[in-house]
């Protein structure tokens, strides 16, 4: 009924609609990927990427505070099937990695397939037409980028007409959720009094207003994350700011950034030229930094091995941290909890920030504010108020403010907020999260009662110590197995099997239970508030490549067509013809006394054409 390309439907009525065989949400890099391998694996160009933002990039669109930079090397953090080897310093700003993304929209001829400033609200799975209808509403240019409160606040003020400008429902076959994690910023903490009568400037850090004036201003900045780590030190050195007293709640284990080969200047000068001429160089140059992200897994255990390695770890961060930073910031510098627990800051810029006289670092909370001014204290964040014999100030102080800058980081658990997705039966995601105890996915990607859904960097798919990129790419890999069935009309529904999902989620909670990031001993953004870590994958890259590369068939229910059936029947005759061909030519060979040896080369071979290697992996896995 649908087909397998875009097209209106049902002219003048009020009903009327865009099918799209395949629509995808977000535009930033799990949205770019899916797209470009859409196109490049299955041929298929009859998709639609929809993002509110006003521009593609995602998360690197949207971030853009002084300084913004990955701390991965870039050419990690980077599409392997689209490497980049102009990269003009291994840690790149937030601005080229934009134009990089956007360069391989180019190159892949997707750009004509996103649409910008359309804001995806509420998805539903129509069980008899076996689509999804998606509910659409455009916004005014910009508009989306302003948070999910901030658009709240602004109809509440303005009225609706100041944000959309009209609704639209389309239909897909399958339907992809490419939203990430770091999309809704922290609003303000409502137990602390007084933003009200404040009169200077209130932002986050992820929505930066360069419309600010910095120069000579007392500046408050709230969190000490990896973002204030970037941005902190340019407040006085590049924008002239008075003060800047920034404050932290817990601190987090800073690691030296790594050092790129041959250096900084000669990386930056050498590599683009080595990238290009030299082949297999930019290859090389990926697997080595990959690999030793991935002997960072030894930290994140909870066996005597894993605890040693922290300990060896710790003692050398901590070397670091006090030939780095003043005397002073020493002991509310010094975590209390095994290094990896929550998100390590690689830093270049920070630590030797703190020396600026001009900067001021405190571990006092913020009470209150006042028309100029903020309150800090009584008491302390860390150490702990129960540490008697510690010499952190816990006093209470008046300062001088200008700007306060919220730094407090992003609501990591409220996956797919505000996204509004209605499976089988009526069943709303985030009411099946409730129901099972928090946000979880098979594989994060797939959800029972939710056919045809497939999600790039879904719940527990975040690494502590590899690159997103790969992640999300190893996820695209396995739904366009599952997609391409469908898209060529074999299959009609493909959907996880409820029994695989909560077994899926069960020896996650478990495995993770044996982690440095639920026992380490801090407290992280990585858990919501009963302790229910939905962001991490608690095993390692290379396991969940393997598990991407070689889906576990049995843990999906897959509805084949007629054609569908037909192909599948022909296969699996074929399959036992060529059995049947080679047995009897074994058969004769033996009559003959020919090559004895044959006989045990072609039963491997044999066995490993007819069955499923996936599910060899999977009995492996659980031996481990």
């Amino acid at each position: 009924m649908y087909g397998n390309s875009i097209r209106k439907d049902n002219g003048y009525d009020a009903s009327s609609y865009t099918y799209y065989p395949v629509a995808i949400i977000g535009a930033g890099e799990s949205g770019i990927a899916m797209g470009c391998r859409l196109k490049e694996v299955l041929g298929h160009d009859q998709f639609r990427i929809f993002d509110r933002q006003s521009g593609i990039g995602g998360t690197w669109w949207i971030n853009r505070y002084p300084g913004v930079a990955c701390d991965v090397p870039a050419i990690f953090y980077s599409f392997s099937f689209c490497p980049n080897p102009k990269w003009t310093t291994f840690y790149p700003e937030g601005r080229e990695i934009v134009t990089y993304l956007q360069g391989v929209c180019d190159k892949y001829q997707i750009v004509d397939k996103i649409q910008l400033n359309t804001d995806v609200r509420e998805c539903q799975w129509l069980e008899r037409e076996q689509v999804w209808e998606v509910t659409l509403q455009h916004l005014l240019t910009g508009v989306g980028d302003l948070s999910e409160y901030d658009r709240a606040k602004k109809i509440r003020e303005e009225g609706r007409e100041s944000v959309y400008v009209s609704e639209e429902k389309i239909r897909c076959k399958v339907l992809v959720s490419g939203v990430g994690g770091l999309v809704e910023p922290k609003v303000w903490p409502e137990s602390i009094p007084g933003k009200d009568k404040f009169q200077g400037e209130i932002f986050h850090s992820a929505r930066w207003r360069y419309d600010v004036d910095f120069k000579d201003k007392d500046v408050i900045v709230v969190g000490t994350g990896c973002s204030a780590a970037q941005f902190v030190p340019r407040l006085t050195k590049d924008y002239g700011a008075k003060s800047v007293t920034q404050l932290m709640r817990t601190p987090p284990w800073v690691i030296p950034r790594q050092i790129p080969p041959g250096g900084n200047k000669w990386w930056e000068k050498w590599s683009p030229w080595l990238n290009t001429h030299v082949r297999g160089f930019g290859k090389v140059t990926r697997f080595i930094i990959a690999a030793g992200a991935e002997y960072d897994w030894r930290l994140f255990g909870s066996d005597e091995y894993h605890e040693k390695e922290r300990k060896k770890v710790e003692v050398q961060l901590l070397a670091h941290l006090y030939k780095s930073v003043p005397k002073k910031y020493h002991e509310i510098l010094t975590p209390n909890y095994g290094v990896g627990c929550k998100r390590r800051i690689f830093d270049t810029t920070w630590f030797s920030g703190l020396n600026d006289p001009a900067i001021e670092l405190t571990t006092l909370p913020l009470t209150s504010i006042g028309e100029t001014t903020v309150t800090l204290g009584p008491g302390r964040t860390y150490p702990p108020a129960s540490d008697t014999t510690s010499d952190a100030p816990s006093h209470e102080v008046t300062l001088a403010a200008d700007i306060i800058v919220l730094a407090n980081g992003f609501e990591t658990t409220k996956w797919l907020h505000p996204l509004d997705i209605t499976g089988r039966d009526g069943k709303k995601l985030h009411d099946v999260f409730d129901e099972r105890g928090g946000a979880q996915m098979y594989m994060g990607t797939a959800m029972d009662g939710f056919p045809n859904f497939f999600t790039i960097f879904g719940p527990n798919t975040a690494t502590g110590h590899s690159s997103v990129i790969l992640a999300s790419e190893n996820m695209v890999n396995m739904s366009l197995k599952f997609i391409g069935p469908i898209l060529n009309g074999d299959v009609s529904i493909a959907e996880i099997k409820k029994e695989a999902e909560l077994e899926w989620a069960r020896d996650t909670q478990s495995a993770l239970k044996k982690r440095v990031w639920n026992i380490g001993g801090c407290g992280s953004w990585y858990k919501d508030e009963k302790g229910w870590n939905s962001t991490v994958y608690p095993y390692t890259q290379i396991w969940f490549t393997i598990r991407c590369m070689f889906p576990t068939w049995n843990d999906w229910d897959i509805k084949y067509t007629r054609k569908g059936l037909l192909k599948k029947s022909a296969i699996t005759l074929l399959k036992t013809v060529a059995f049947v061909a080679l047995i009897l030519g074994i058969v004769k060979q033996r009559q003959h006394g020919l090559l004895p040896r044959a006989r045990a080369y072609v039963r491997g071979v044999v066995k490993t054409v007819l069955f499923d290697g996936a599910g060899l992996l999977q009995v492996v896995g659980n031996k481990l």
